[in-house]
């Protein structure tokens, strides 16, 4: 056993896990459980009452947290400490939306400095292409602008744009290219004018695989449309720490952004791969997403463990994933512009605490990071709640919900709210048998068909979830919220003892595929890899099967 799992606080959470009262009695016992179990910060609400929680097991998992050394790991995070320990890097995502004046070193050089003057050039940019002083190779405005990138580059921008949709001021449309697949960006560039699209290409190495073959595609195309070589640094920038590949594509060194190996993919929005985002919405409205995660940043760093959104949430995952063996996560988001974000909390989350190894090496005994997934509103309520409130697995789940819509029609808005509030109501409580049996009375059936529909209208209730409530979506709101679950990532896997921080399966996938490619490429078929892999690549190489 490891340590974790042989501690006191973790054996004694094992055995409240047996023995805890249905929820139901739990409000019925505690008519303040909702102000007892609810926390307001940084423009949210988060009401945790509707979870498996008694006074006792948030003490335990409190204590568990402590004995795990949180307090020390949020610290050492803000504090530029080296807690990606695979790769000895700082984990810093945080100092891209820190104040000013503030003096967050990593090696012993104060990174803020270079991050305002990045925020600088960023909005210098943005301004370039809304003024029209930045013009295509035929001296027309620049209209379009295509982020390439993979992963965090990718989800990161795209998703937070489309969740603020209603702030595009109409400047700049932009269009998003990630899969390898040619059909990505064919379809993309099919509609699109050489002469006013920019191209702006994310990767820090200006070598990931599908990210450079998309902008060499981009470059052929441009090319073939009527551009020259001498105007590729009208049309393309990038974001790389590689200058000198960029600049050998043809890129202005002016219009090269830093990427810093003390932030990950998965946390770079905040970054100059926000670029997508500061161009649709403008860098004011961008200024208040950073300064929405700031606030978070500040109540993560100085709240007691107690009183803390990401650190309550988190515990509450590890809760239920190593004690009632809850393997995935849902995530369901009542409004339509927040409709990508369980995918964005997808990548955040199993990317960082999927792994299977502490951080002293060993193999872990206990379950870490859970599948995340969801989807929008009362979609899936005609769909996969089912497998919630009926399903033999226990499902964990986030209803995220602002009280305002940006677009008030009629009841739209009230009816939201109300599936929203009765979901929850409903995987709490849910329905005995007697209370089904009762909805039948008035029922034409016999008796004994009312005793069976009734057992299968029966639900054990006693599911957990999370609402998390927003005045409305805005900039400062939507960056609160995202810093939340990104603070709540390092939660779990500080008290799992993991590097929630690299991503060595990511990169085994990377370095597998390229040596695949070589052999599909090759004149002989494949022959020295696995039997299945040869004839795969065998297969491709004919273009038939």
């Amino acid at each position: 056993m490891t340590h974790l799992t042989q501690s006191a606080s973790w054996q004694a959470l094992k055995a409240m896990s047996a023995d805890l009262p249905h929820m139901r009695e739990l409000f019925a016992e505690n008519a303040q459980r909702f102000e007892q179990l609810s926390l307001k910060d940084c423009g949210l609400l988060l009401d945790y009452s509707k979870n498996r929680l008694t006074d006792a097991v948030l003490q335990e998992l409190l204590k568990l947290a402590r004995e795990a050394g949180l307090e020390q790991k949020i610290a050492a995070m803000f504090a530029g400490e080296a807690i990606n320990t695979t790769e000895q890097r700082a984990v810093l995502h945080t100092a891209l939306r820190a104040p000013a004046d503030a003096d967050i070193r990593v090696d012993g050089v104060n990174v803020v400095p270079e991050v305002q003057q990045t925020l600088a050039q960023m909005e210098a940019f943005v301004e370039a292409l809304y003024s029209g002083q930045w013009r295509g190779y035929t001296g027309k405005k620049i209209t379009d602008l295509v982020s390439i990138g993979i992963g965090g580059s990718f989800l990161g921008p795209k998703i937070i744009s489309e969740a603020l949709r209603p702030y595009w001021n109409g400047k700049l449309q932009c269009h998003f290219v990630a899969n390898v697949d040619g059909t990505a960006i064919s379809e993309k560039l099919k509609k699109l004018d050489p002469e006013t699209t920019l191209f702006l290409m994310s990767s820090k190495s200006f070598g990931t695989q599908e990210t450079l073959t998309n902008t060499l595609s981009a470059k052929e195309w441009f090319l073939a449309k009527g551009g020259s070589q001498q105007d590729i640094g009208k049309h393309f920038a990038a974001i790389t720490s590689n200058v000198a590949k960029a600049t050998a594509f043809g890129i202005d060194e002016d219009n090269i952004f830093p990427m810093w190996d003390w932030v990950g993919g998965r946390y770079s929005l905040w970054s100059a791969i926000g670029l997508p985002i500061a161009a649709l919405i403008g860098m004011d409205n961008f200024k208040a997403l950073l300064a929405g995660a700031r606030a978070m940043d500040v109540h993560f760093a100085s709240r007691p463990l107690e009183q803390n959104m990401p650190v309550i949430m988190g515990l509450l995952s590890v809760w239920y994933n190593n004690f009632f063996n809850a393997q995935s996560h849902v995530v369901l988001t009542y409004d339509h512009y927040l409709r990508g974000l369980p995918a964005y909390f997808q990548q955040l989350d199993m990317e960082s605490n999927g792994k299977s190894a502490t951080l002293d090496g060993n193999s872990v005994d206990y379950s870490t990071g859970p599948v995340i997934w969801g989807g929008e509103g009362t979609n899936g309520q005609h769909a996969y709640h089912q497998l919630l409130h009926q399903g033999t697995a226990l499902i964990p789940a986030d209803f995220i919900l602002p009280l305002q819509s940006h677009n008030p029609i009629g009841e739209h808005h009230a009816q939201l709210a109300s599936n929203c509030f009765g979901q929850t109501q409903a995987l709490m409580q849910g329905r005995t048998f007697d209370e089904a049996l009762a909805e039948l009375a008035d029922s034409p059936l016999s008796e004994a068909e009312k005793q069976l529909i009734a057992k299968h209208k029966v639900m054990e209730g006693n599911k957990p979830s999370n609402t998390l409530l927003m005045d409305k979506l805005t900039p400062i709101t939507l960056g609160a919220l995202i810093a939340l679950y990104e603070h709540r990532t390092l939660v779990q896997g500080a008290i799992w003892d993991i590097n929630s921080f690299d991503q060595w399966g990511v990169e085994l996938g990377k370095t597998l595929g390229n040596e695949v490619l070589s052999r599909i490429g090759a004149e002989q078929n494949s022959q020295d890899l696995d039997a299945s892999s040869n004839a795969l690549i065998n297969l491709f190489r004919q273009g038939k099967i």
